[in-house]
Parts: C-alpha cells; sequence; structure tokens
C-alpha cells in the first residue's frame, strides 16, 4: 500500500467541548444521491476512534501542500495534546473542526458504521461543505511520506 498515492486529509470530531482528530489517506466519495456521502476509514487504536464513533460526527478536511506541518504534527501521538494549538479551527454545523485553509472541508454526520477487522468504516452525509480559495495544490502520501503536488507540475 506504500506504493499507492493518497491524498492526506485530517478527520475531525467534537465531543462535549475537546476536539479530536487524525491524519488519514482513506478518505472517499461515496455517492451523490440521494444525498453526497463520504467515508473515512479509522483504526480502532486511533487516539479519535471513539471520539467519532459517540460524536456521531466528523469534518474531513482535504489538506494542501501548505498544510504539511499541520500534517505531521496530527500524525505523531507525541503532539496529541498540542494538535489544534496554531490554527484557527471554526466549527460548521455539526460543531466538528473545520480548517479554514483546508481545499475542502466535508462536514458529515454518522449514517453508516461498518466494522471490518481492525479498522471502522464511518459513512457521513454531508451537512455542510466549505470550499477554499487558494489554488488546488493537494498534499499526498506516498511510500510513507508527505509530497506536495499541484495540477501543473509535470
Amino acid at each position: 500500500m506504500r506504493r499507492l498515492a493518497a491524498g492526506v486529509s485530517i478527520v475531525t470530531t467534537i465531543e462535549g467541548d475537546t476536539p479530536h482528530g487524525l491524519v488519514a489517506t482513506s478518505v472517499s466519495s461515496v455517492c451523490a444521491e440521494p444525498e453526497p456521502s463520504l467515508l473515512v476509514c479509522v483504526s480502532r487504536t486511533s487516539s479519535s476512534h471513539d471520539a467519532i464513533d459517540r460524536a456521531k460526527v466528523f469534518c474531513a478536511n482535504v489538506l494542501s501542500a501548505s498544510d504539511m506541518e499541520l500534517a505531521q504534527r496530527f500524525s505523531l501521538p507525541e503532539f496529541r495534546a498540542t494538535r489544534f494549538e496554531k490554527c484557527p479551527w471554526v466549527p460548521l454545523v455539526t460543531g466538528a473542526p473545520a480548517l479554514p485553509s483546508a481545499l475542502a472541508s466535508f462536514d458529515c454526520e454518522i449514517t453508516h458504521v461498518i466494522p471490518v477487522h481492525s479498522h471502522t468504516i464511518f459513512v457521513g452525509a454531508v451537512r455542510d461543505l466549505k470550499l477554499g480559495q487558494n489554488e488546488i495544490d493537494a498534499l499526498l502520501y506516498l511510500d510513507g511520506q508527505f509530497h506536495a503536488r499541484s495540477p501543473s507540475a509535470a
């Protein structure tokens, strides 16, 4: 799977007043009709898994290349307590934190929970969407590393 390039997202939720989040490369569109839906696969060992399951909401923030440092912070356990610092997170309709610099933030209410071995697939109906105003300069994950990639790159 290290050879499968994937877009990088930070998936967030809110439980009470406490935000939780993780880096995910397993975010995918499910359907547009009858309502836009997407899925995210989360390891049951993730510190955010149970919070997402209890809150029944998540926001998938699709990262741009400029968010590489943030992706690194969210991917390391030693930064778990400070992940949401130094960044102007804003709530959307569900209350889950959205990242203003994201290429897109999909604010979702969970409609299906599917356990599969070590992971859970959370399917969410999109309740709100915020599109970034920046040029599309996607952050990718390939071979265990983050990479910046813009559509105009050769």
